[in-house]
Protein backbone atom coordinates (compact mmCIF):
# COMPACT_ATOMS: atom_id res chain seq x y z
CA UNK A 1 0.00 0.00 0.00
CA UNK A 2 1.79 3.20 -0.95
CA UNK A 3 2.30 6.01 1.68
CA UNK A 4 0.23 8.73 -0.39
CA UNK A 5 -3.22 6.22 -0.76
CA UNK A 6 -2.73 5.70 3.22
CA UNK A 7 -2.29 8.88 4.03
CA UNK A 8 -5.36 10.64 1.62
CA UNK A 9 -7.06 7.82 3.26
CA UNK A 10 -6.30 9.10 6.45
CA UNK A 11 -7.01 12.69 6.21
CA UNK A 12 -10.68 11.93 4.29
CA UNK A 13 -11.33 9.81 7.63
CA UNK A 14 -10.70 12.22 9.94
CA UNK A 15 -12.52 14.89 8.53
CA UNK A 16 -15.29 16.38 10.95
CA UNK A 17 -18.74 15.58 11.02
CA UNK A 18 -21.67 16.66 13.24
CA UNK A 19 -21.36 16.03 16.95
CA UNK A 20 -24.58 14.13 16.81
CA UNK A 21 -22.85 11.54 14.56
CA UNK A 22 -19.92 11.41 17.09
CA UNK A 23 -21.97 10.81 20.23
CA UNK A 24 -24.28 7.91 18.00
CA UNK A 25 -20.94 6.43 17.45
CA UNK A 26 -19.81 6.80 20.57
CA UNK A 27 -23.02 5.00 22.04
CA UNK A 28 -22.85 2.09 19.17
CA UNK A 29 -19.09 1.08 20.33
CA UNK A 30 -20.47 1.40 23.99
CA UNK A 31 -23.04 -1.12 23.34
CA UNK A 32 -20.51 -3.94 22.72
CA UNK A 33 -18.32 -3.16 25.47
CA UNK A 34 -14.56 -4.21 25.28
CA UNK A 35 -14.90 -5.41 22.08
CA UNK A 36 -15.41 -2.33 20.24
CA UNK A 37 -12.16 -1.11 17.89
CA UNK A 38 -13.99 1.63 15.67
CA UNK A 39 -16.88 3.04 14.05
CA UNK A 40 -16.58 4.30 10.70
CA UNK A 41 -19.83 6.52 9.35
CA UNK A 42 -20.71 5.89 5.79
CA UNK A 43 -23.64 6.59 2.97
CA UNK A 44 -25.81 9.69 2.03
CA UNK A 45 -25.93 10.64 5.08
CA UNK A 46 -22.21 11.90 5.21
CA UNK A 47 -23.40 14.70 2.50
CA UNK A 48 -26.85 15.55 5.00
CA UNK A 49 -27.19 18.23 7.27
CA UNK A 50 -30.39 17.58 8.40
CA UNK A 51 -30.90 14.14 9.56
CA UNK A 52 -34.85 13.83 10.31
CA UNK A 53 -36.34 11.16 8.74
CA UNK A 54 -33.31 9.63 7.86
CA UNK A 55 -31.37 6.91 9.09
CA UNK A 56 -27.34 6.66 9.06
CA UNK A 57 -25.06 4.22 8.29
CA UNK A 58 -21.77 3.16 10.70
CA UNK A 59 -20.16 -0.03 10.43
CA UNK A 60 -18.82 -1.26 14.36
CA UNK A 61 -15.32 -2.90 13.75
CA UNK A 62 -14.90 -5.29 16.74
CA UNK A 63 -12.18 -7.45 17.88
CA UNK A 64 -13.98 -10.67 17.41
CA UNK A 65 -17.50 -12.25 17.50
CA UNK A 66 -16.61 -14.27 20.58
CA UNK A 67 -16.38 -10.85 22.64
CA UNK A 68 -18.50 -8.65 20.69
CA UNK A 69 -22.07 -11.04 21.28
CA UNK A 70 -23.10 -12.73 24.27
CA UNK A 71 -25.40 -15.02 22.00
CA UNK A 72 -23.73 -18.10 20.36
CA UNK A 73 -25.97 -18.05 17.10
CA UNK A 74 -25.37 -13.85 16.32
CA UNK A 75 -21.50 -14.40 16.65
CA UNK A 76 -22.29 -17.93 13.85
CA UNK A 77 -24.29 -15.99 11.80
CA UNK A 78 -21.75 -13.07 12.03
CA UNK A 79 -18.92 -15.08 11.26
CA UNK A 80 -20.79 -17.23 8.23
CA UNK A 81 -22.14 -14.79 6.63
CA UNK A 82 -20.73 -11.21 7.74
CA UNK A 83 -21.99 -8.74 8.14
CA UNK A 84 -24.50 -8.76 11.10
CA UNK A 85 -26.94 -5.76 10.74
CA UNK A 86 -28.73 -3.97 13.82
CA UNK A 87 -30.92 -1.03 14.60
CA UNK A 88 -29.95 2.09 17.17
CA UNK A 89 -31.22 5.17 18.16
CA UNK A 90 -29.34 7.39 20.38
CA UNK A 91 -29.81 11.27 20.88
CA UNK A 92 -33.18 11.77 18.37
CA UNK A 93 -31.35 9.94 15.81
CA UNK A 94 -32.42 6.78 13.99
CA UNK A 95 -29.39 4.35 12.33
CA UNK A 96 -28.33 0.49 11.48
CA UNK A 97 -24.71 -0.43 11.92
CA UNK A 98 -23.15 -3.55 10.66
CA UNK A 99 -20.47 -5.23 12.16
CA UNK A 100 -17.15 -6.69 11.07
CA UNK A 101 -14.01 -8.18 12.98
CA UNK A 102 -10.79 -6.39 12.24
CA UNK A 103 -9.93 -9.70 10.34
CA UNK A 104 -12.63 -9.54 8.52
CA UNK A 105 -13.17 -5.97 7.91
CA UNK A 106 -9.13 -6.02 6.36
CA UNK A 107 -10.25 -9.22 4.57
CA UNK A 108 -13.18 -7.40 2.51
CA UNK A 109 -11.67 -4.68 1.74
CA UNK A 110 -9.37 -6.52 -0.58
CA UNK A 111 -9.10 -8.11 -3.59
CA UNK A 112 -9.11 -11.83 -1.71
CA UNK A 113 -13.18 -11.46 -1.78
CA UNK A 114 -15.38 -11.51 -5.18
CA UNK A 115 -18.27 -9.86 -2.83
CA UNK A 116 -18.54 -6.28 -4.04
CA UNK A 117 -20.54 -5.46 -0.29
CA UNK A 118 -17.31 -3.59 1.81
CA UNK A 119 -14.91 -2.44 -0.86
CA UNK A 120 -17.36 -1.16 -3.12
CA UNK A 121 -18.80 0.96 -0.39
CA UNK A 122 -15.38 2.20 1.59
CA UNK A 123 -13.75 3.49 -2.03
CA UNK A 124 -16.76 5.83 -1.67
CA UNK A 125 -15.88 8.73 1.47
CA UNK A 126 -16.13 7.38 5.09
CA UNK A 127 -15.43 9.04 8.70
CA UNK A 128 -14.13 7.27 12.08
CA UNK A 129 -15.34 8.90 14.31
CA UNK A 130 -14.57 6.51 16.88
CA UNK A 131 -11.80 4.37 17.83
CA UNK A 132 -10.75 2.38 20.97
CA UNK A 133 -7.27 3.61 20.38
CA UNK A 134 -4.32 4.13 17.93
CA UNK A 135 -3.77 0.63 17.19
CA UNK A 136 -7.18 0.38 16.18
CA UNK A 137 -7.25 3.83 14.28
CA UNK A 138 -4.34 2.64 12.03
CA UNK A 139 -5.49 -1.21 11.19
CA UNK A 140 -9.30 0.81 10.24
CA UNK A 141 -7.36 3.16 7.91
CA UNK A 142 -5.35 0.35 6.34
CA UNK A 143 -8.25 -1.83 5.77
CA UNK A 144 -9.79 0.89 4.41
CA UNK A 145 -7.11 2.23 2.00
CA UNK A 146 -7.42 -1.83 0.15
CA UNK A 147 -10.74 -0.76 -0.63
CA UNK A 148 -9.92 2.15 -3.79
CA UNK A 149 -7.20 -0.14 -5.20
CA UNK A 150 -10.04 -3.30 -5.35
CA UNK A 151 -12.55 -1.34 -6.68
CA UNK A 152 -10.37 0.06 -9.64
CA UNK A 153 -8.91 -3.12 -10.33
CA UNK A 154 -11.75 -4.86 -10.54
CA UNK A 155 -12.95 -2.38 -13.81
CA UNK A 156 -9.75 -1.65 -15.54
CA UNK A 157 -10.18 -4.95 -17.49
CA UNK A 158 -14.06 -4.21 -17.83
CA UNK A 159 -14.62 -0.97 -18.68
CA UNK A 160 -13.53 0.54 -21.75
CA UNK A 161 -10.49 3.06 -22.14
CA UNK A 162 -11.18 6.67 -21.49
CA UNK A 163 -9.00 9.95 -21.29
CA UNK A 164 -11.26 10.32 -18.24
CA UNK A 165 -10.11 9.11 -15.35
CA UNK A 166 -13.66 9.71 -13.90
CA UNK A 167 -15.15 7.33 -16.60
CA UNK A 168 -13.60 4.32 -14.54
CA UNK A 169 -14.67 5.05 -11.17
CA UNK A 170 -18.14 5.21 -13.01
CA UNK A 171 -17.94 2.15 -14.88
CA UNK A 172 -16.18 0.17 -11.57
CA UNK A 173 -19.07 1.79 -9.54
CA UNK A 174 -21.69 0.22 -12.13
CA UNK A 175 -19.89 -3.33 -12.08
CA UNK A 176 -20.29 -3.44 -8.58
CA UNK A 177 -24.07 -2.17 -8.66
CA UNK A 178 -24.78 -5.33 -11.03
CA UNK A 179 -22.91 -7.64 -7.96
CA UNK A 180 -25.96 -6.78 -5.45
CA UNK A 181 -29.97 -6.75 -5.00
CA UNK A 182 -30.09 -2.81 -5.41
CA UNK A 183 -33.39 -0.82 -4.79
CA UNK A 184 -31.91 2.61 -6.55
CA UNK A 185 -32.90 3.55 -10.16
CA UNK A 186 -30.49 3.17 -12.90
CA UNK A 187 -27.90 5.56 -12.99
CA UNK A 188 -27.40 6.45 -9.54
CA UNK A 189 -23.80 4.65 -9.19
CA UNK A 190 -22.68 7.35 -10.95
CA UNK A 191 -23.77 9.96 -8.73
CA UNK A 192 -21.64 8.87 -6.34
CA UNK A 193 -18.39 10.36 -8.92
CA UNK A 194 -20.05 13.24 -9.63
CA UNK A 195 -21.35 14.85 -6.44
CA UNK A 196 -17.49 15.38 -5.85
CA UNK A 197 -15.34 14.47 -8.60
CA UNK A 198 -12.19 16.09 -7.08
CA UNK A 199 -12.11 13.54 -4.16
CA UNK A 200 -11.76 10.62 -7.14
CA UNK A 201 -9.30 12.83 -9.45
CA UNK A 202 -7.46 12.77 -6.69
CA UNK A 203 -7.51 9.07 -5.56
CA UNK A 204 -7.13 7.72 -8.86
CA UNK A 205 -3.69 7.74 -9.37
CA UNK A 206 -2.41 6.70 -5.69
CA UNK A 207 -4.99 4.24 -6.44
CA UNK A 208 -3.65 2.49 -9.17
CA UNK A 209 -0.29 2.61 -8.07
CA UNK A 210 -1.07 0.38 -4.89
CA UNK A 211 -2.69 -1.99 -6.98
CA UNK A 212 -0.23 -5.22 -6.68
CA UNK A 213 1.03 -6.94 -9.21
CA UNK A 214 -0.92 -9.69 -10.57
CA UNK A 215 -4.08 -8.52 -8.06
CA UNK A 216 -5.59 -6.77 -11.45
CA UNK A 217 -6.34 -9.51 -13.23
CA UNK A 218 -7.73 -11.69 -9.85
CA UNK A 219 -10.09 -8.70 -8.68
CA UNK A 220 -10.81 -8.15 -12.49
CA UNK A 221 -12.11 -11.24 -13.22
CA UNK A 222 -15.03 -13.33 -12.53
CA UNK A 223 -18.01 -10.58 -12.99
CA UNK A 224 -20.67 -13.34 -14.52
CA UNK A 225 -19.89 -15.48 -11.16
CA UNK A 226 -19.69 -11.93 -9.20
CA UNK A 227 -23.45 -11.00 -10.13
CA UNK A 228 -24.87 -14.56 -9.35
CA UNK A 229 -23.20 -15.18 -5.92
CA UNK A 230 -23.46 -11.09 -4.99
CA UNK A 231 -27.36 -11.31 -5.33
CA UNK A 232 -27.87 -14.48 -3.99
CA UNK A 233 -25.22 -13.20 -0.80
CA UNK A 234 -27.81 -9.76 -0.68
CA UNK A 235 -30.78 -12.15 -0.31
CA UNK A 236 -29.56 -14.08 2.43
CA UNK A 237 -28.50 -10.77 4.25
CA UNK A 238 -31.84 -9.21 3.69
CA UNK A 239 -33.19 -12.83 5.48
CA UNK A 240 -31.41 -12.65 8.28
CA UNK A 241 -31.46 -8.71 8.82
CA UNK A 242 -35.03 -9.45 9.39
CA UNK A 243 -34.30 -11.73 12.47
CA UNK A 244 -31.51 -9.36 14.20
CA UNK A 245 -32.97 -6.12 13.05
CA UNK A 246 -36.39 -5.64 14.94
CA UNK A 247 -38.59 -4.10 12.02
CA UNK A 248 -36.50 -5.57 9.41
CA UNK A 249 -38.82 -6.39 7.08
CA UNK A 250 -40.82 -2.92 7.53
CA UNK A 251 -36.65 -1.25 7.16
CA UNK A 252 -36.31 -3.75 3.79
CA UNK A 253 -40.07 -2.47 2.55
CA UNK A 254 -39.26 1.08 3.55
CA UNK A 255 -35.88 1.56 1.66
CA UNK A 256 -37.38 -0.16 -1.16
CA UNK A 257 -40.43 2.15 -1.24
CA UNK A 258 -37.88 5.30 -1.32
CA UNK A 259 -35.42 4.13 -3.75
CA UNK A 260 -37.41 2.33 -6.22
CA UNK A 261 -40.28 4.73 -5.74
CA UNK A 262 -42.85 1.33 -5.16
CA UNK A 263 -45.70 1.25 -2.58
CA UNK A 264 -45.13 -2.06 -0.59
CA UNK A 265 -47.03 -2.65 2.17
CA UNK A 266 -45.87 -5.24 4.96
CA UNK A 267 -48.99 -7.58 5.95
CA UNK A 268 -49.48 -8.37 9.23
CA UNK A 269 -48.08 -11.93 9.05
CA UNK A 270 -44.89 -10.72 7.61
CA UNK A 271 -44.14 -9.04 10.40
CA UNK A 272 -45.09 -12.57 12.64
CA UNK A 273 -42.71 -14.11 10.60
CA UNK A 274 -40.02 -11.52 9.17
CA UNK A 275 -37.58 -13.84 7.43
CA UNK A 276 -39.86 -16.26 5.80
CA UNK A 277 -41.45 -12.54 4.67
CA UNK A 278 -37.96 -11.21 3.48
CA UNK A 279 -37.10 -14.58 1.43
CA UNK A 280 -40.69 -14.79 -0.28
CA UNK A 281 -40.22 -10.67 -1.03
CA UNK A 282 -37.02 -10.93 -3.30
CA UNK A 283 -38.64 -12.98 -6.31
CA UNK A 284 -41.46 -10.78 -6.14
CA UNK A 285 -39.36 -8.03 -6.28
CA UNK A 286 -36.94 -8.88 -8.96
CA UNK A 287 -40.10 -9.69 -11.07
CA UNK A 288 -41.64 -6.50 -10.65
CA UNK A 289 -37.93 -4.48 -11.25
CA UNK A 290 -38.05 -2.83 -7.74
CA UNK A 291 -34.76 -4.50 -7.21
CA UNK A 292 -32.09 -5.83 -9.60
Amino acid sequence: MTGKLESLVAEELSLPVDPRVTALAKAIAKAHGKASRAVLFYGSCLRETQFDGLMLDFYLIVSDYRSAYARRWLRVANRLIPPNVFPFEAGGLAAKYAVLSESDFHRLNGPETRNVSVWARFAQPSRLVWSANQTARKKAIAAVARAAPTLLASAILNVPDSDDPLDLWRGAFKLTYSAELRAERRGRSGKFVDFDPDRYRRFTEPAIRAIAAGNTKRAGGGWARRRIEGKLLTALRLAKASATFAGGVDYIAWKINRHAGTKIAIKPWQRRWPMLAAITLVPKLLRSGAVR
